[in-house]
């Protein structure tokens, strides 16, 4: 089921902690989110919880990350007037939610899961068979679920989660979206369509239950979202009526593909902390030079005058991002008549990563300074995350006959 009204425009997105930010994150992750934060309702949050199903022999390692991770999301430009930022362990009805849903999902869904047996084959530095490990699909499908988030920015990779998240809710809405009375109150919803989109929800509804039209089914939905004067609870059911099931309880998610720039590590490889690759946002100038002086090149430019392939060369992959047209087209032409060294080429990208990074460091630098605000933010965001989801637990409940008189 799609989200609808407000919800069509939640966006919820989160990091585990892992300390200070690197190029990586600016470019994958967090100038999406400034993009978003002005387009959407958005919630980012810290996944310490998630950051346990593989780290908790380092549990006390999480805090320090934390506020690190927190300052540079700040320092970038993640605007907590804009966006509602949290810590995922403040708003335990995840950890409800989670324990909820876990109770209607198969195990057979958690297990074929892409990264469980892909990680389980790369870590093996700790001991992944546990619960935990196993059930963190659960945990992530309440972290979204418990903000009827509509939409989750992921890359191509993640889109499994997201789909897995989807199953989950409309399970759950099948289970227990079946209220007492429940056709009767449809057929009172539908009325106050008025006659006439009420006979147009029946025909559209027809369509897509008899032929699977799914133009059919995104009408409906737009018809539905354009009654504003329509009861939320009214257009739940006539939203599970439409898909055959019950009352919607849960707003099955979207993935939000994200067309962000791949950025590379200082050898080529993906940057990671893991392969001591990376440009941190708040690294000192003279090591942010250092280490773009000192990356490979091109292996087959062993002497200055050696022409060179700027496709081969893990610097060009910097260009791409950092350097205008002009400056792209003097680096090939330079590189491959030899007409410039690899120093010379190098110097444009690190007078750009340093200017680009900058006033973040000056911003990160200020708010280290004032840690009572930083805490502030954290926790107004967390209260106010928690408002939401109080509401999303207290809806799920009732769903399941959990709220005793």
């Amino acid at each position: 089921m799609a989200a609808t009204g407000a919800e069509n425009l939640r966006v919820l997105s989160g990091m585990r902690p892992t300390g200070r930010m690197h190029l990586g994150h600016l470019h994958g992750v967090l100038k999406n989110w400034l993009k978003l934060q002005h387009a959407y309702e958005c919630f980012f949050f810290v996944a310490d919880w998630h950051a346990l199903t593989t780290h908790y022999q380092q549990a006390r390692e999480i805090e320090p990350a934390m506020w690190d991770m927190l300052v540079d999301w700040l320092a970038v430009g993640v605007d907590p007037g804009k966006a509602r930022i949290f810590i995922q362990s403040h708003v335990p009805e995840h950890a409800e939610l989670q324990l909820l849903l876990s109770m209607v999902t198969p195990l057979g869904w958690l297990e074929r899961v892409p990264t469980y047996k892909e990680q389980l084959e790369q870590i093996r530095d700790r001991d992944l068979s546990t619960y935990g490990f196993l059930g963190y699909p659960v945990l992530q499908a309440a972290d979204i679920l418990i903000y009827k988030a509509g939409w989750v920015p992921v890359g191509e990779d993640q889109v499994p989660h997201v789909e897995l998240t989807r199953e989950i809710a409309r399970r759950f809405n099948f289970t227990y979206g079946r209220e007492p009375d429940f056709e009767v109150k449809v057929e009172s919803a539908i009325k106050k369509l008025g006659k006439r989109n009420a006979r147009l929800y029946s025909e559209l509804r027809k369509q897509y239950q008899e032929k699977g039209d799914q133009e059919a089914l995104q009408t409906a939905h737009a018809l539905i979202a354009e009654n504003q004067n329509l009861p939320l609870g009214d257009r739940d059911r006539l939203l599970g009526f439409l898909e055959g099931t019950g009352r919607v309880i849960l707003t099955e998610p979207k993935p939000l593909l994200t067309a962000a720039a791949r950025m590379p590590g200082l050898d080529g490889r993906k940057m990671s902390k893991s392969y001591d690759n990376t440009i941190s946002l708040r690294d000192e100038p003279a090591d942010i030079e250092q280490k773009i002086r000192t990356m490979p090149t091109d292996p087959a430019r062993v002497h200055r005058s050696d022409p060179g392939n700027p496709e081969k060369c893990p610097v060009w992959e910097f260009h791409k991002i950092y350097s205008d047209q002009a400056t792209r087209d003097w680096v090939w032409k330079g590189c491959t008549t030899a007409g410039i060294g690899c120093l010379e080429c190098k110097q444009p990208v690190i007078e750009s990563v340093l200017k680009e990074l900058q006033p973040i460091r000056e911003r990160a630098v200020e708010i280290e300074a004032n840690p009572e605000m930083l805490r502030s933010v954290i926790n107004q965001g967390s209260e106010a995350a928690r408002d939401v989801a109080c509401d999303t637990i207290d809806e799920v409940r009732q769903a399941m006959g959990l709220k005793y008189r």
